[in-house]
């Protein structure tokens, strides 16, 4: 029998346990967002299908993750699929909970306990211990959001599913199974991820002396003009002073780097599309922390898009990136946050 309720174990903590101030804090984050009309951004956006946003501590990645969330055609919604990565237990593939309620500050979210159940009788995903479940904060960071912008809507369900490293063949099943699901109109997908950790405390620390301007800037990242010669720079894998370009500080480097992920995902439907991301990962080593959750969107979307013709493929707009801080040395660290808004065509 499924568990009771899963506790917000990391309230009081990375957010607020107090309803009110909760509450105060995303009303705040979301009034900040505006339209950007040169992305035809204006929220909310009614084809939009699914979402990627960070799931770091609210003070840090609340209001970048705003932007994503503003997006949600919350009143045709009456369900949510939420994907996040594994931060502290092995999992070789996909994982569901054997909770029946999330509790948050701002209200709890029934699970859609069929769904899961279904979900469970295909042999593809194991059951999370409720240790890990409430461990896990890629879920969690997400669901006083989801409860609030949903504030009006008590039938809403979810289905949490941890993400861990689920082999080839096992993404392929996991699409053919969840298209069923992409395919409810009254169905939503959340993606929790943040973008690039930069620093020593986790071994990561690449670097591009000569990272030019991202060509596809995303707000509030400037457009500057690229050099004439621009091409794809040499990246070190690991930086030393000697490598200092004073031109190109270090969170320059960052941001090239986290743009050039979001411009492999902007036509995720392409022909291997999942393929150069997975290139990407592998070359630049960037520690996307939820790149496997997005590896699972990726491959669902070419399992239902790839022969469609390119009018009715779906597109990924990023319309916020964010730095926790910005780099100067090989002493510094920082996390980036990126809100994408994934749209369907009618």
């Amino acid at each position: 029998m499924p568990a009771s309720a899963r506790e917000a174990t990391h309230a009081g903590s990375w957010y607020s346990a107090s309803e009110l101030q909760l509450r105060e804090q995303l009303s705040s984050n979301l009034s900040r967002v505006h339209p950007i009309p040169e992305l035809e951004y204006d929220p909310p956006v009614l084809d939009s299908k699914a979402i990627i946003a960070p799931h770091a501590g609210y003070s840090y990645s609340g209001p970048t993750a705003a932007w994503a969330y503003a997006s949600i055609p919350v009143n045709k919604i009456k369900r949510v699929f939420l994907l996040g990565p594994s931060h502290h237990a092995y999992i070789p593939g996909v994982a569901l909970s054997n909770f029946k309620v999330y509790e948050t500050p701002v209200g709890d979210i029934n699970l859609d306990l069929k769904t899961i159940e279904e979900l469970k009788s295909t042999g593809i995903f194991s059951t999370m211990k409720s240790s890990v479940d409430e461990d896990e904060h890629s879920l969690e960071m997400h669901l006083p959001y989801i409860r609030h912008v949903f504030k009006n809507k008590k039938d809403l369900s979810l289905v949490p599913i941890l993400v861990g490293h689920p082999k080839s063949e096992t993404l392929d099943e996991l699409s053919k199974v969840l298209a069923k699901y992409w395919k409810d109109e009254d169905t939503f997908f959340i993606i929790s991820s943040d973008f690039c950790h930069w620093g020593s405390r986790f071994s990561c620390t690449p670097y591009y002396p000569h990272a030019p301007p991202p060509p596809n800037p995303v707000p509030p990242v400037p457009h500057e003009t690229l050099p004439a010669s621009f091409g794809p720079p040499d990246l070190i894998k690991k930086f030393t002073s000697s490598h200092n370009n004073p031109r190109v500080p270090i969170w320059k480097s960052i941001q090239y780097m986290d743009h050039e992920g979001m411009d492999l995902l902007r036509h995720p439907a392409e022909e291997g599309a999942a393929e150069k991301w997975e290139a990407y990962l592998d070359r630049t080593k960037n520690t996307i922390c939820g790149r496997n959750p997005i590896t699972v969107l990726l491959h669902l979307i070419q399992h239902i898009y790839l022969t469609k013709p390119d009018s009715a493929k779906p597109v990924f707009t990023f319309v916020r990136y964010e730095q926790s801080s910005k780099c100067f040395d090989g002493k510094d660290s920082s996390v980036s946050y990126v809100s994408g808004v994934l749209r369907v065509p009618h």
